[in-house]
């Protein structure tokens, strides 16, 4: 699926977080979101999963305005694994990743046997299984986070957003993570805090900073020392080994 935005702006609080974003996927890429913090890359991702409603400019899924679609419409396109998730009821892990499957059912529709073999499937994938019947609350940060992707991938849907997903995990089970939304063959828009995963896992990448674009391009285009230094305002060696990218940050920038 293709996701797009076209001059998109968005004010909160009478400060304009995002000014005029166009951004463009092509179908079953990995699109990396970098940028500081404060930048706009969680506003821009909310916008597209219908959090928060732009001020200005339009988002659209295959050429579709997303404003002309149901919530359960969109739902059935593009699912979320958002940075913050707090359920006010006590839901095993088996239920919550059974939410996946809601907008594919009609209101008092009950749970069918692909249904639960979905959710079962999901929970394997991302190492779950034996958790099933764990209250979600019980759970750290990062196995809620896992719990979360199999939650999106009973969703099935041909777009998959991750706010900075690797948050909470250790480097064993962020590497996990991100091998498995590589092996989706969908379309995966991804706000990344660590350059590194980004440029292992990206095919194309866009950098933010204070609401707007300041460049795109693949890995190799975006990851240079130059580019780092005036986004995040620090120096960083950037190497190649066996074609991936491996970003060495300097020591002692802060003084």
């Amino acid at each position: 699926m293709k996701v797009s935005t076209q001059n998109l702006h968005i004010s909160l609080g009478g400060t304009e977080i995002l000014k005029g974003i166009d951004f463009h996927t092509s179908a079953n890429s990995f699109i990396g979101i970098i940028g500081p913090n404060g930048s706009g890359k969680s506003t821009l991702l909310k916008c597209i999963y219908r959090t928060l409603k732009p001020t200005a400019g339009a988002v659209s899924l295959d050429g579709i305005s997303l404003q002309t679609l149901s919530l359960k419409q969109s739902a059935k396109k593009v699912a979320v694994v958002a940075q913050h998730n707090h359920y006010n009821f006590d839901f095993t892990v088996k239920e919550v990743v059974m939410l996946g499957r809601a907008p594919h059912k009609r209101m008092l529709d009950r749970d069918t046997k692909e249904d639960f073999a979905l959710t079962e499937a999901s929970l394997k994938q991302v190492g779950m299984q034996d958790f099933s019947e764990r209250l979600f609350s019980s759970l750290s940060g990062g196995e809620r986070q896992r719990v979360l992707l199999a939650r999106a991938l009973t969703q099935q849907t041909p777009c998959l957003i991750l706010d900075e997903p690797t948050n909470h995990l250790d480097i064993k089970y962020q590497l996990q993570l991100m091998d498995i939304v590589k092996d989706l063959d969908i379309t995966v828009i991804a706000a990344i805090h660590d350059l590194n995963i980004a440029a292992m896992y990206c095919d194309f990448i866009y950098v933010m900073k204070h609401g707007e674009i300041v460049t795109k391009g693949t890995p190799k285009e975006v990851l240079i020392p130059e580019t780092i230094e005036k986004i995040y305002e620090i120096k960083a060696d950037v190497i190649e080994k066996n074609g991936v990218l491996h970003i060495l940050y300097q020591p002692g920038q802060h003084k």
